[in-house]
């Protein structure tokens, strides 16, 4: 059984941001395309996230060591005793029986007995891709088009995926004689029994390419380069992801290829400061505007200037609302609302006119 918290580096009581963070620097550091990276570790590293970063499949395997909801379906190698310990059962992980993890190979082979067929192992999936975008709070509010070069293993436009000239036609696979499995005879706990595989030289086809493509090697894939537009929408919030089908790594031999996806982050910004879809904004005034009731200039996130008056015994504690002009609801009609807190900026100096006219105002207000 995989320990995903051992991969990851983290304690099991870790929290979602410990998780989060740890994963994005395992996955920076050991990416296929980075210089040292490992793509082994990689797909380990996605593998362990993927379960962790999942409040159901965290809490299922917690308890029992697999993501799977039946304890009888087993994992993804196919073992249905995953999570069980049987290192105290006699004859399990003995000479001559195998270790546990033989036993999803045994259980492939009674089903097939029994009319049921496990479905055939294919050409290995493309790997997914994730990139990061940054933008701009004015990009976030009215939407952006974005285009990158993403480098990655893309189909080989020799021999169009395939991995072979297949002009040149096939011959009969001759480890399985073209039939595209082998049959074994395995000892194990439960007896002997006679297993059916999917013969690993023509991946189950039968048949081997006359001639291997030179471009590729044999995989249907080279390195190389996309270009991947997309487009923000607006409303879009901070660490979210646009999922972009396909534009990943492209499969072995024409199987399906990996999806990109793209992380967005919201640059800070000078004026606003984003709270859900509302913003905050601070304005300094002068106590002197504030007396004479003078309409107080705010920029918004348009681009635009609102020219409001304070409403008559406003508290200047407190945040003046103003309704529509935050963010747009993501996917959805309406925005959020801007909310100014006013900074009220005394003067260094009052001369003797100006006591003198605070004085008598003073005096009008008690009366």
């Amino acid at each position: 059984m995989k320990d995903y918290y051992k991969i990851l580096g983290v304690s099991k009581n870790a929290t979602e941001e410990e998780i989060k963070k740890a994963y994005r620097k395992l996955a920076h550091q050991h990416h296929p395309d980075k210089a040292g990276g490992d793509e082994s570790k990689f797909k380990e590293i996605n593998e362990a996230y993927q379960v962790l970063s999942d409040k159901k499949k965290r809490t299922h395997y917690d308890r029992f060591g697999t993501t799977e909801q039946s304890g009888f379906r087993g994992n993804a190698e196919g073992n249905p005793f995953a999570g069980f310990d049987f290192s105290g059962v006699e004859g399990f992980g003995g000479q001559g029986y195998g270790d546990i993890g033989d036993l999803g190979e045994v259980f492939e082979s009674f089903f097939e007995g029994l009319g049921v067929k496990p479905k055939r192992r294919t050409y290995r999936h493309g790997a997914d891709l994730e990139l990061e975008e940054l933008i701009t709070l004015e990009e976030a509010y009215g939407g952006a088009k974005k285009s990158h070069v993403v480098k990655t293993l893309l189909g080989c436009k020799v021999c169009k995926g395939q991995g072979a000239d297949m002009s040149q036609g096939t011959s009969p696979c001759g480890i399985c004689g073209g039939r595209g499995e082998i049959r074994e005879q395995r000892q194990t706990f439960f007896g002997s029994f006679s297993q059916v595989k999917m013969c690993a030289r023509c991946y189950g086809s039968g048949q081997i390419p006359n001639k291997i493509c030179a471009e590729c090697k044999g995989g249907g894939r080279t390195k190389g380069e996309r270009q991947v537009a997309f487009e923000i929408l607006p409303g879009i919030q901070n660490d979210q992801l646009i999922k972009i089908q396909g534009a990943g790594e492209a499969g072995e031999r024409g199987a399906a290829g990996g999806d990109l996806y793209v992380r967005v982050r919201v640059r800070p910004h000078q004026h606003f400061e984003r709270q859900g879809d509302d913003l905050l904004l601070e304005k300094e005034m002068r106590v002197l505007d504030l007396l004479m009731g003078r309409k107080v200039e705010l920029p918004t996130i348009a681009g635009t200037t609102l020219h409001i008056e304070i409403p008559t015994s406003f508290n200047l504690r407190d945040q003046l609302r103003i309704p529509g002009e935050g963010m747009p609801h993501f996917g959805s009609y309406g925005k959020g609302d801007l909310l100014v807190t006013f900074i009220v900026r005394t003067p260094k100096k009052v001369s003797q006119r100006a006591r003198k006219l605070l004085e008598e105002l003073e005096i009008e207000e008690r009366l």
